[in-house]
């Protein structure tokens, strides 16, 4: 496939399929540190032996931070051109900021005296966001030159939801059925070194095959309408909030989507439910490998019918399939005995439960995976009706308030588990199961999910770029550039 063509008239630039996998391991590398950092509660209360409330509170505060930093640095790169891209330098640095920060907090703060372990693992925890952000947002804005193809776009999701399904399922199995039971059944000091090694090694080679990715595309001829990087004020970004409403909807959706996802990641959440209301921790981590099938699977399937119809279209369809499969397991687990699940003795129950919960997360996989390319749809939204090619704010726009609202998923948990006694440590593995518990469970994998899941639904009605949208956004813009190539005002990539 040519990097860049014309058809019909059309300026139309594309990626080879090697270019969008390569680059896809962009967002694999900042989701490994995500799954990393998503363990950093239990290493700061059981190694650096800070409180579950305090803990809980620093890393929703940190969260906001996080939020904060995104206009910044949407703003530089916007601004910036250098002689190695617009994208590839961030993604390059804010890897290696990855590297080290993480690898002094996991393994530095509990060795400090304890007076001065809080102020230091703020500092690290701040560093961190500032490296993530840098990377993370090269992933979204980095859509716009990749291709503007409305039927090739979607196929980002597909090696995201590869990747990204063996990093979350596949780390839990490590987690789970190896690294746990090695150490003990702790999360101790030996097992976040082992896994932090294994995080820092596998996101740099990530890293280096995205920048390979990107090369090609990495140039001023694609970035939109004009050859010079557009020239950005932070007082901007309210007006794009305001007029760009497809990007409002977006963020509702995906921001809800986001708070559930990662209310389910929170490390006490699996232990409660597999650990303590099934009984069987290490189930977690094999349920999860027979989900990478179907969820795999579903995703491809919803990509294919994504390109024929559009974004919006699967993300509705793959919302409402989630929701109700979620629904169906919580009835399910209303009328049987949860420990009953089990993959030794396999009944009808635990075929039922497999067969619901496989394919919820599978739907809501697929969802979950049409959100980045949907991000480059609002960017060509916000050019074709300003003409100006500003993907660093829009991506960063969106992250903000998506990190704003998925930040209050640490506060949610810790708070409430405090709220029925647990204000020192989180519940461990077999812990009585206690009305007040079971309750809580049950919010945390099915009530906060099925809430995020029916305001996406809400939002998707709101939202106008379905695929009959797209290509007359994409039509319209290429007018747009063949009146300017007609001026001499811009030049275009030669068709190969």
């Amino acid at each position: 496939m040519s990097e860049a063509t014309t058809q019909e008239g059309q300026f139309i630039h594309r990626s080879n399929i090697w270019q969008i996998g390569f680059f896809s391991l962009n967002n694999a590398a900042t989701n490994l540190y995500f799954f990393l950092l998503g363990l950093v509660s239990y290493y700061a209360t059981g190694v650096a032996g800070l409180a579950v409330v305090v803990v809980s509170t620093i890393l929703t505060a940190l969260r906001v931070f996080d939020g904060i930093t995104d206009p910044i640095i949407g703003y530089i790169v916007d601004r910036t051109n250098t002689r190695f891209g617009k994208f590839r330098p961030f993604m390059v640095l804010g890897n290696i900021i990855l590297a080290i920060s993480t690898i002094i907090m996991f393994m530095v703060t509990h060795h400090l005296p304890e007076g001065l372990r809080m102020v230091f693992f703020i500092c690290m925890y701040a560093i961190h966001i500032i490296g993530y952000t840098f990377q993370a947002v090269c992933t979204r804005a980095a859509q716009t030159v990749l291709t503007n193809d409305p039927k090739q776009r979607p196929l980002f999701s597909a090696f995201d939801a590869t990747f990204t399904t063996i990093i979350f399922v596949g780390g839990q199995v490590v987690l789970a059925s190896y690294l746990v039971p090695k150490y003990g059944g702790e999360f101790s000091e030996a097992l976040f070194t082992e896994l932090v090694t294994y995080g820092v090694v596998t996101g740099a080679i990530f890293t280096i095959f995205a920048v390979i990715g990107i090369w090609n595309k990495d140039r001023l001829e694609f970035f939109g309408f004009a050859e010079k990087s557009v020239k950005t004020k932070f007082s901007e970004y309210w007006p794009v909030i305001k007029r760009n409403r497809p990007l409002q909807m977006l963020v509702i959706a995906a921001s809800t989507d986001k708070l559930a996802n990662s209310i389910l990641r929170q490390p006490a959440v699996p232990v409660m439910f597999f650990g303590i209301l099934i009984g069987n921790y290490a189930l977690s981590g094999t349920i999860q490998m027979i989900t990478i099938l179907p969820t795999l699977l579903i995703t491809y399937i919803g990509i294919g019918i994504a390109r024929k119809s559009g974004m919006k279209r699967i993300f509705v369809y793959g919302t409402w399939a989630a929701l109700l499969c979620f629904a169906g397991v919580l009835g399910l687990l209303m009328i049987i005995d949860p420990e009953t699940i089990s993959l030794t003795d396999m009944g009808l129950s635990t075929f039922l439960f497999l067969a619901l919960y496989g394919l919820g997360m599978g739907f809501a996989g697929l969802t979950g995976n049409m959100i980045i390319p949907m991000i480059a749809d609002t960017s060509d939204y916000e050019t074709h009706i300003t003409g100006r090619y500003i993907p660093g704010m829009i991506s960063t726009i969106f992250s903000f308030v998506d990190k704003l609202v998925s930040s209050l998923a640490t506060t949610i948990v810790g708070f409430l588990l405090a709220s029925i006694g647990f204000k020192e440590v989180f519940p461990q593995v077999g812990e009585e199961l206690t009305s007040s518990l079971l309750i809580m469970t049950l919010a945390f994998q099915f009530g906060f999910p099925i809430f995020g899941w029916v305001a996406s639904l809400l939002a998707m009605k709101f939202y106008e770029l379905n695929g009959r949208r797209m290509h007359e956004i994409q039509e319209e813009i290429s007018d747009v550039k063949k009146l300017l190539v007609s001026k001499n005002q811009i030049t275009l990539p030669d068709p190969e």
